[in-house]
């Protein structure tokens, strides 16, 4: 994020020229200790992004939207609440 960014901007991860995993290993560092809700940007240029992140959101209980550019790709994630054991939800009342 660049100080001329509005304060609202969720944050950028520029993972362009690199290639799997290392698109979706920025994003999940990015999202460390960030609070659901949070939205983070990814853009990356890997095709293999285009089914890595929305796996890896999936599993995370996290959202993503997808927007094309010309020659790369926004991730919009928006963070789930955070899930417990092996991916599954926290079921207790």
């Amino acid at each position: 994020m660049s100080p001329t960014d509005p304060p609202d901007r969720p944050p950028v991860i520029d993972a362009r020229g690199t290639r799997c995993p290392v698109p979706v290993i920025r994003l999940a560092r990015a999202s460390r200790g960030l609070p659901a809700g949070a939205t983070l940007l990814l853009l990356a240029d890997d095709a293999a992004a285009w089914s890595d992140v929305p796996a890896w959101a999936r599993i995370k209980g996290h959202s993503v939207t997808l927007t094309e550019d010309e020659d790369w790709t926004e991730f919009r994630v928006v963070l789930g609440e955070p899930r417990t054991g092996r991916g599954q939800a926290d079921r207790s009342t």
